[in-house]
């Protein structure tokens, strides 16, 4: 017997798109449901990105006249990643449209197809990309639960509170989350609770021990406990563990979230882990402090290693490029590199960075270095310099030509897809010819941990034998991702979570 401070169906820990759509999924479905959030405001990572989210085949695209289909996006899965895990990929492909048809039905949750491509050449993709968007939200429409919504990165690591105006990209996906799962009037959100483990009994997980305000909780799930709070991104030492390339601080989740904790409660409870020593990757510039901003949608300029050499397609999906970089750092040369770039955008990156901190205060740090010539800018990077100017004068050729002859960039639609008209033969491909001259350090930064606890196709969390724990499902970054080493395209991360957590909400429904 147990002395419990709540009793719920459901306990959800963690608040970003993964968690919040379990969440709704069992609430509207009359089961009595808690989302425990550790931190005080809802979203995590989540509540950062772009929110594009691969959920493939749906209604969403048939409005917008897509091309799309459940097969195609099926057989784009099975030309990246083969037979692995196949029977996961048929339910996340599979259960996709169901997702949608799902949450549209309520007035607080509404899509629509944005542009982007997918990120590899193989057969059944979309140059134009099949992945949704949530629609902009009016902060007014959900009250009070908008200051409940995590900012945008830059503004969020500054203290600051929203931008006036409409809730976008990822705070519009969480803020009309969170709008549906209170409208059910079956569950409570709650701020500032630390998750702190399982109560198991007789290998059944049956509630989560918690800490708010200092005084242990003890909450009964009598259906189930869906963990769905991020990866192990956020704490070093056990990326140290699991040989996770790049650091903690340049990891993109909110400060002193994302610390694994779910994780190594699975494991106690005996779930079994994969691909921990796996993350979404992508370059970082390297700030004043310490930590990494998001680099994508690169334009202009070029990246070299220590020797001066370019090394990749710049222009290459970011997990791609950050790959692409560690794979380069075998010798320790490509891990800072250097992004060389002129003042054609008067001395701004040619490229985004989220967030985007100011030339001049990356200049005063040394985290970028500015100079008349590319010899002096050479000097004051550490870089060889008669090799980085053959490096520039062999890329200007390239882009006088319009050929990358030695990394074929903007060659493929993502490549040129940031690209404004330049007049160029080749639009990602631009010059760098106009004086002063600046370098930025890149870093090897991703936006989440892409390993975590086994899971099956209704997200029950396994253990090394294969079975189920009863009881205890993950989702989303604390589970081991089905793509693996692949990142097949732009919001497969969130697609992939919001999936298995309905499909994790539908199982404890029965």
């Amino acid at each position: 017997m147990q002395d419990w401070t709540d009793e719920y169906d459901v306990v959800v820990v963690g608040s970003g798109g993964g968690a919040l759509t379990g969440a709704y999924t069992a609430a509207a479905q009359g089961l009595r449901t808690v989302v425990l959030e550790k931190t005080d405001l809802f979203g995590g990572t989540s509540s950062y990105s772009g929110a594009s989210i691969w959920l493939p085949g749906t209604r969403v695209q048939e409005r917008a006249g897509l091309a799309d289909s459940t097969e195609n996006a099926r057989t784009y899965l099975r030309s990246l990643l083969g037979e692995a895990e196949a029977d996961r990929q048929d339910a996340y492909v599979e259960t996709a449209p169901t997702v949608v048809e799902f949450l549209e039905q309520d007035p607080n949750i509404d899509f629509e197809f944005r542009a982007f491509p997918d990120y590899f050449k193989a057969e059944g993709r979309l140059d134009t990309g099949r992945s949704i968007n949530p629609l902009d939200l009016d902060p007014a429409d959900i009250g009070d639960l908008a200051d409940r919504v995590r900012p945008e990165l830059d503004r969020d690591r500054t203290g600051q509170g929203h931008v006036p105006g409409a809730l976008i990209g990822g705070r519009a996906l969480i803020g009309r989350l969170l709008a549906a799962v209170a409208g059910t009037g079956n569950a409570d959100l709650r701020t500032g609770i630390r998750f702190t483990g399982l109560v198991v009994e007789d290998g059944r997980v049956v509630g989560v021990t918690a800490e708010h305000d200092g005084r242990a909780q003890r909450i009964r799930a009598t259906r189930g406990v869906l963990m769905a709070a991020g990866g192990i991104e956020g704490n070093a030492d056990a990326r140290a563990d699991s040989g996770t390339p790049g650091r903690a601080e340049w990891s993109m989740g909110p400060i002193g979230a994302n610390t694994g904790d779910a994780i190594a409660a699975g494991v106690a409870a005996g779930g079994a882990t994969a691909l921990l020593d796996e993350a979404w990757f992508c370059p970082g510039v390297e700030q004043p402090d310490g930590t990494a901003a998001f680099l994508v949608g690169i334009r202009g300029g070029i990246v070299v290693d220590a020797n001066g050499e370019r090394y990749l397609n710049e222009s290459l999906p970011y997990d791609r490029f950050g790959r692409a970089m560690h794979a380069h750092n075998g010798s320790g040369a490509a891990v800072p590199s250097w992004m060389i770039f002129d003042s054609r955008e008067g001395g701004g990156l040619p490229g985004i960075s989220i967030p985007n901190t100011p030339p001049e205060t990356h200049l005063e740090a040394g985290t970028w270095v500015r100079a008349g010539t590319l010899e002096e800018l050479a000097a004051q990077a550490g870089l060889p310099a008669d090799t980085l100017r053959a490096t520039v004068e062999r890329f200007n050729d390239y882009a006088k030509r319009g050929v990358d002859e030695s990394f074929h960039r903007g060659e493929d639609p993502y490549d040129d897809f940031f690209c404004p008209p330049n007049g160029n033969p080749n639009k990602a491909l631009t010059a760098i010819e106009t004086g002063p001259f600046f370098a930025a350090r890149i870093v090897l930064a991703d936006l989440g941990g892409k390993g975590g606890l086994v899971t099956d196709v209704d997200g029950r969390v396994l253990r090394a034998d294969g079975t189920a724990i009863d009881g205890l499902y993950a989702a989303g970054n604390t589970s081991a991702s089905l793509s693996r080493q692949v990142y097949p395209g732009p919001g497969v991360p969130l697609g992939t979570a919001m999936v298995f957590a309905f499909r994790a909400a539908q199982h404890m429904a029965g």
